[in-house]
């Protein structure tokens, strides 16, 4: 193996991670933090570590798997950590690790960002749909002549029974 330059191992390394590119590792952390769950259950630990019965109570609409799937893979990539006291019952906390908090900065952005541009998103969808429809509308119209729609319960026929 020719032995290379420190710029041309920069330049190789660049490639390795590039995130366009299918084989990156990169892109898994890109579908992970990309996931509602994970921008909701990063931004509620912001504040400071929570218990499970918190976080579900606070992000509205989790489902206990999901919230559970989430929290072990946000342990599992390092960005959450699980806290045990022994109690009765015992006390489990989840809070963000230095890795999790040096997130933070892109999640919230990223919330903020929704929130503040909820409202110009759903114009664009309702106009597109409108759209949509009027689309759909012109295209069943055939040589200047409005073409039915099918019957929403129709049947199909089939060919008669022959007995032998």
């Amino acid at each position: 193996m020719p032995t290379q330059t420190a710029a041309q191992l920069r330049d190789e390394a660049r490639v390795a991670y590039d995130a366009f590119l299918a084989g990156c590792p990169s892109r898994k952390v890109l579908d992970r933090i990309s996931d509602k769950w994970v921008t909701l259950i990063l931004t509620a630990l912001a504040d400071g570590p929570l218990r499970y019965s918190e976080l579900g109570r606070r992000i509205a609409g989790v489902s206990q798997k999901m919230l559970t799937q989430t929290l072990r893979t946000l342990e599992r990539d390092g960005l959450v950590a699980r806290g045990i006291t022994a109690a009765v019952p015992v006390r489990v906390d989840y809070a963000l690790t230095p890795l999790g908090r040096s997130l933070m900065p892109a999640v919230i952005a990223l919330k903020h960002w929704a929130q503040e541009h909820i409202g110009e998103i759903e114009a664009a969808r309702s106009a597109f749909d409108e759209q949509g429809q009027r689309s759909v509308a012109q295209g069943q119209r055939l040589a200047g002549r409005r073409i039915p729609p099918a019957p929403a319960t129709s049947r199909i026929r089939s060919a008669p029974r022959v007995r032998i």
